[in-house]
Parts: structure tokens; C-alpha cells; sequence
């Protein structure tokens, strides 16, 4: 039997049917196209773009291990750990930042 994939992110299991996409570590806008990515969920990725600019994620957030530790992801990643690895709503961030529309 194989192992649902863990999410890098929340480091919570990715099972069958749950809303995942593939992130990349440096953003396509920054070059990124072919430098790899990782499978997350959807949630999870929403987050992260709702955070950080694709500059920031190209400069300083290139791993998730940095994504995780940065101080922007930590009521997040402490809100979705009690969630069930399927979950999925919306991602909203009070102040209306959202990283792709930062210069």
C-alpha cells in the first residue's frame, strides 16, 4: 500500500483526492520554469502567495524548509495543523496583502 506524500509546507499527509498543486521553488516570473517543484496543498500554496512577493520567495524563500520557519507562515501553519489533511477553504489575509501585486 503507498503512503499518501507529505506536504512540505504543513507537514501534514497529502491523501488521494485532496486539493494539491505543485509549487515552484524559484516563481517562473523569477526564472524558475525549470528549477524544480514540490507538490503541496492547495491551501498551503495559497498561503504562501498570499504572503510573500515572488521576489521575496526567489531571494529568501527558495526552500520550504525557509517558507515553514518564516514568521509570516507561523499562525497559519499552527491554525492548519488541526485540520484534516483534505481540508480546503479559501485563503484570505486581513490588510489585503497579496504577494503578486507587491513591487
Amino acid at each position: 500500500m503507498d503512503e499518501s506524500p507529505t506536504c512540505p509546507i504543513c507537514l501534514r499527509p497529502i491523501p488521494p483526492g485532496a486539493r494539491a498543486s505543485r509549487h515552484h521553488l524559484i516563481p517562473r516570473l523569477k526564472g524558475g520554469t525549470n528549477k524544480g517543484t514540490v507538490l503541496v496543498h492547495h491551501i498551503c500554496h495559497q498561503a504562501i502567495h498570499a504572503r510573500f512577493t515572488e521576489a521575496e520567495l526567489a531571494r529568501r524563500l527558495a526552500e520550504p524548509e525557509a517558507i515553514r520557519a518564516a514568521p509570516e507562515m507561523a499562525e497559519f501553519l499552527a491554525w492548519i495543523a488541526s485540520k484534516p489533511a483534505d481540508f480546503h477553504a479559501p485563503t484570505r489575509l486581513k490588510g489585503g496583502r497579496r504577494g503578486r501585486f507587491r513591487r
